[in-house]
C-alpha cells in the first residue's frame, strides 16, 4: 500500500474543516497522515478518505490542550511509522466573548487550545525531527493576530491574543530549531468550511465586499500553502507568517 519510508505528517484538528482539507492534500502529495481530534465520527470519515488515496492514516482521539497525550501520540507514531516529517498545528477554538463577558476558565481554555496545543505538539515531535536532521512545523495563526478581534470577527480578544502568541512562538522556534527544522505560520482570513459558522452564513455577501478577491477562502486555499510549506524543495523560508485572506482590506 504505502512505502514504509514515506514521509509522515501530523495534523491536529484534522477531522473536518481546514484540517481535513489539508490532510487530504498532503495525502495526495504522497505523505502518510496522523490525525488528532475529539470528533470520532469525523476522524473515521477522514481516515477513510485518506486511505482511499492509497496512503496510511492513524487517528488519535485526544484533547490537544493536554500535554501528556501529545507526547505519547508522537511516540506511538514514531513507533509505528519510524519518523515524523511534518507537524501542522491546526487545531483551534473560537471565542466570541469580550473582556467583560468572558470568564477566567473560558479565557484559559481559549489560550490552551489555540496556543498551548502548539507547544504540546512541537515539544512532542521535535526530538524525532532532530534525530532525522530535518522537519517542517506549520502553525495555524489568524489574520486576527495582526488586526485584533474586530466587530465582524468570529472571535474577540482572547482568540486574537492566542493567535498572536503563536507568531512569537513560531519566530522563536525557527531560530532555536534551525537550520534542520523550519517553522512557519499561516494567518487565514475569512474561510468558509463545509459547516460555515453563523456569522459567515448570515453576512457572507456583506463580508466579501471587504475582500479584494470578492469571495471567502476555502480549506483548499489553505491546503495549497500548507503543501508548499510542508514539501517544497529547496526551502529558504522559516520564521515567517503568511497572510492568506484574499487581501481583506476592510476589517
Amino acid at each position: 500500500m504505502s512505502n514504509p519510508e514515506a514521509r509522515v505528517a501530523i495534523v491536529t484538528g484534522g477531522a473536518k474543516g481546514i484540517g481535513r482539507g489539508c490532510a487530504l492534500e498532503l495525502a495526495r502529495t504522497g505523505l502518510d497522515v496522523a490525525l488528532i481530534d475529539l470528533l470520532e465520527d469525523e476522524l473515521a470519515r477522514t481516515k477513510g478518505e485518506i486511505e482511499a488515496l492509497g496512503r496510511r492514516c492513524l487517528t488519535f482521539t485526544a484533547d490537544v490542550a493536554d500535554f501528556a497525550p501529545a507526547q505519547q501520540i508522537a511516540a506511538d507514531i514514531v513507533g509505528q511509522w519510524g519518523r515524523i516529517d511534518v507537524l501542522f498545528n491546526n487545531a483551534g477554538k473560537a471565542n466570541p466573548k469580550g473582556l467583560l463577558e468572558i470568564s477566567e476558565e473560558e479565557f484559559d481554555r481559549t489560550i490552551d487550545i489555540n496556543l498551548k496545543s502548539c507547544f504540546n505538539y512541537c515539544r512532542a515531535v521535535v526530538p524525532a525531527m532532530q534525530a532525522q536532521g530535518a522537519g517542517r512545523i506549520i502553525n495555524m495563526s489568524s489574520i486576527n493576530a495582526h488586526s485584533g478581534g474586530v466587530t465582524s470577527a468570529v472571535s474577540k480578544f482572547s482568540y486574537a491574543a492566542a493567535k498572536a502568541g503563536i507568531l512569537g512562538l513560531t519566530r522563536s522556534l525557527a531560530k532555536e530549531l534551525g537550520p534542520q527544522i523550519m517553522v512557519n505560520a499561516i494567518c487565514p482570513g475569512l474561510i468558509k468550511t463545509e459547516t460555515p459558522n453563523a456569522v459567515i452564513k448570515a453576512r457572507e455577501a456583506e463580508l466579501v465586499t471587504g475582500i479584494v478577491l470578492n469571495r471567502c477562502g476555502t480549506p483548499q486555499d489553505i491546503a495549497q500553502l500548507v503543501k508548499f510549506l510542508a514539501t517544497s524543495e529547496p526551502m529558504f523560508i522559516t520564521g515567517q507568517d503568511f497572510i492568506i485572506d484574499g487581501f481583506q482590506w476592510k476589517l
